[in-house]
């Protein structure tokens, strides 16, 4: 009898100690996501996500983790909080391995501060997680409530739904510098449309976004390059993507007014005040934006 006590409250314990667990590492990782939505989805469309599809899934993908989290770490939503993060986990994987070649090496943008590469290590990993909710899941008792969870995740998407606001506050009608030291030269940027690329001379995916970027017709546009590291290969950067746009060396006082995570990053002016911040750089972004906004034909 006494051993059969000591085993159910050993199960108990471990099942806890899952939860707990599994629920900062998806509430940090959902709260990220829904924080900073704009960062969060430059990194997912890093993943083989579509750019239409980046924004409006970060957005719902942090909320689902964050009310997964939530439900994980409440005893009576418990086993509902581990289906719901033993599914996540499933299709992360999948989705992963189905683009496994592709993504080898690249970031899994799961996190904001730890640099997760994908490889054999991802999946290990996200299987012992699996494992953990599993165990949660096992020895947890019945969950019940389904009105008070259902109350629960209205009041995630609610502060979702905030948080978006916020940010998309914080990326439109900032006021830009007057001028901008371009190739040396003090160039005004507070007339017309300007484009602003920020850029790491070394990142595959800002030389592939300039390659692209290269061929648009910009109209009266005038696009500015911004080093964000080793300026210095600035010059050589601009001529091998063909992007051929001057570079300025103002990318910390410009940071701090647009504030971003990994380049490329991307800011439409028009007449010295942001028109919209560019996060995704694919086959269709930030091209579809900029065209109708009338920065390029």
């Amino acid at each position: 009898m006494d051993s059969a006590v000591d085993l159910a409250g050993w199960k108990s314990m471990v099942a806890i100690a899952c939860a707990v667990l599994l629920a900062v590492i998806f509430l940090v990782s959902g709260g990220w996501k829904t924080i900073d939505p704009f960062g969060a989805s430059a990194r997912l469309s890093q993943t083989k996500v579509p750019g239409w599809l980046a924004m409006p899934g970060t957005i719902t993908l942090g909320a689902v983790e964050v009310f997964a989290a939530l439900l994980i770490l409440i005893p009576r939503f418990r086993r509902w909080g581990s289906l719901l993060i033993g599914a996540m986990l499933v299709f992360f994987m999948v989705w992963v391995g189905y683009y496994y070649e592709a993504l080898t090496g690249a970031e899994c943008s799961c996190f904001p501060w730890v640099k997760r590469a994908v490889g054999p290590g991802f999946f290990i990993s996200d299987g012992i997680m699996l494992l953990m909710a599993v165990f949660a899941y096992l020895w947890a008792k019945p969950s019940a409530g389904l009105k008070q969870a259902a109350m629960l995740l209205g009041g995630v998407a609610v502060f979702s739904a905030a948080c978006y606001g916020v940010a998309y506050s914080q990326n439109t009608g900032t006021k830009a510098p007057d001028n901008l030291t371009v190739d040396g030269k003090t160039t005004p940027v507070n007339v017309g449309k300007v484009f602003l690329y920020f850029y790491d001379p070394e990142c595959a995916h800002c030389d592939e976004a300039a390659r692209r970027m290269a061929a648009w017709n910009w109209k009266d546009t005038k696009v500015v390059g911004i080093p964000t590291r080793m300026p210095q290969f600035g010059k050589d950067f601009m001529q091998s993507t063909k992007l051929n746009a001057g570079n300025s060396t103002d990318a910390e006082a410009l940071k701090k007014l647009f504030p971003f995570g990994d380049p490329p990053f991307g800011v439409s002016l028009e007449n010295g005040r942001q028109k919209a911040a560019h996060v995704i750089f694919d086959k269709t972004e930030p091209q579809a934006a900029l065209k109708a906004s009338g920065f390029i034909e």
